[in-house]
């Protein structure tokens, strides 16, 4: 496998709309409470946020189309109402999370300004680079991105080696499960099924199509992103973890980022961690809105006034919804991920799988199986946790919010077996 320099910016520019707010948030709390556990805890959290969208993006080099060929093979009704909750869950919560994060972390320790001026401000800039879409790869990959991906470093390497490896016991009874459920809120399984749409219909923008050609190019960008999101994980989540007896056990996620700035980059590290924050958030941001604009202007006829529209209503959206702030946007998220991730990982799995043993009555089966399933977990994250909880001890890895996972392998091999034997 050849990387060349097209490979590099594309893959840095994944990366990019990948990493965001949670992304830079959630690991150095997951490692500080997952204290001497930090590396069963990070073998969760990058299958849930490394692995698995990156068998997304490589979902989409192999179907070259929009997000809607992911559920095709159910239903195209189905394969619409999935489109629709995804891209409304992306626009309503990932991204205003994005300008919250902002504000909290990049703007308010530096200005005395209201949240609405930065979030205007934020989704103003977020616009006008997703009205300009057919730059968004060359900005993002050239020179946002290696931006983002040197200040992580920084921090990273020098916590590691200026603090003494004196870690905490671990807060967590079942480290890898903690890991796993965390890096749902890093969207990226959601995130790899958006996006992955996106630099597919840049490519075809600027000319690219060549179909073999722009699969080669979007597996091999996929493992740029996917080596740099490891590597900043893994070395944000042990950074988490050393300094874990540094900091009061109840810090919230952004104090801790900042405090670990501070002590790792001195005073500087305030002013790289606000210019850090606001590229890997406003790079999520472009990523999401453009994806979202895509799917309209495809449902409307390829129309481009539609797509103006979209790209609108989803940046006034993220300017009312990043007023509230960043920890109740995170608490908000859970029902909707407990919802909509399950079937989501499972679209990928089915869709990166062998033609042989993904026909459309598997596919039809497995997703039912998982919607059922994951019903209970979603239940039991809007408040009615007491009623599903028999049903939840009842189901393999219930407690755990897995109780969909064997269901729907054991039906993949079923509905397998089925479907061999009725063609024979």
């Amino acid at each position: 496998m050849r990387f060349n320099k097209e490979t590099f910016v594309a893959g840095f520019a994944l990366f990019s709309m990948f990493f965001g707010a949670g992304n830079l948030m959630l690991p150095p709390l997951l490692g500080f409470k997952a204290g001497d556990a930090w590396f069963l805890v990070t073998l969760g959290f990058v299958v849930s946020a490394v692995v698995i969208p990156l068998l997304g993006i490589f979902a989409h080099a192999r179907l070259q189309g929009t997000m809607q060929d992911f559920a095709k093979k159910v239903s195209p009704t189905f394969s619409l109402i999935y489109c629709i909750l995804v891209y409304a869950i992306s626009i309503a919560l990932p991204s205003p999370r994005t300008a919250s994060v902002t504000h909290e972390m990049a703007i308010q320790p530096f200005f005395e300004t209201s949240s609405w001026v930065t979030s205007s401000i934020y989704f103003a800039l977020v616009l006008l680079f997703v009205l300009n879409r057919s730059r968004i790869l060359g900005l993002l990959g050239k020179f946002l991105s290696p931006i983002i991906f040197i200040v992580i470093l920084s921090i990273i390497c020098i916590g590691i080696f200026s603090t003494q490896a004196d870690i905490n016991p671990s807060d967590f009874s079942m480290p890898v499960i903690s890991g796993l459920l965390e890096g749902y809120q890093t969207f990226d399984a959601i995130g790899a099924v958006v996006v992955g749409g996106v630099i597919i219909i840049s490519l075809k923008i600027k000319g690219e199509e060549n179909a073999q050609r722009n699969k080669s190019l979007m597996i091999k960008s996929g493992v740029v992103a996917g080596i740099g999101l490891l590597l900043i994980y893994a070395g944000m989540i042990y950074t988490g973890a050393l300094f874990n007896k540094q900091f009061d056990a109840d810090i919230a996620r952004t104090e801790l980022l900042s405090g670990i700035s501070l002590k790792t980059l001195g005073n500087i590290g305030k002013t790289l961690l606000s210019i850090l924050v606001a590229l890997a958030c406003f790079t999520t941001a472009v990523g999401i809105i453009t994806g979202t604009a895509d799917f309209m202007k495809g449902i409307f006829g390829n129309s481009q006034k539609m797509y103006v529209f979209t790209a609108i209503i989803g940046s006034v959206l993220g300017v009312l919804m990043g007023q509230f702030d960043v920890h109740y946007i995170i608490d908000v998220a859970v029902p909707a991920l407990m919802f909509i991730y399950p079937i989501t990982i499972i679209l990928i799995f089915l869709n990166v799988l062998p033609e042989i043993i993904t026909a459309p009555l598997v596919f039809k089966a497995v997703v039912v199986v998982t919607i059922i399933f994951s019903l209970p977990d979603f239940l039991a994250s809007i408040g009615m946790k007491e009623q599903v909880q028999p049903v939840l001890d009842a189901l393999p890895f219930g407690n755990y919010s897995l109780a969909w996972l064997l269901p729907a392998l054991v039906t993949l091999v079923i509905a397998n077996i089925f479907f061999h034997l009725k063609k024979e």
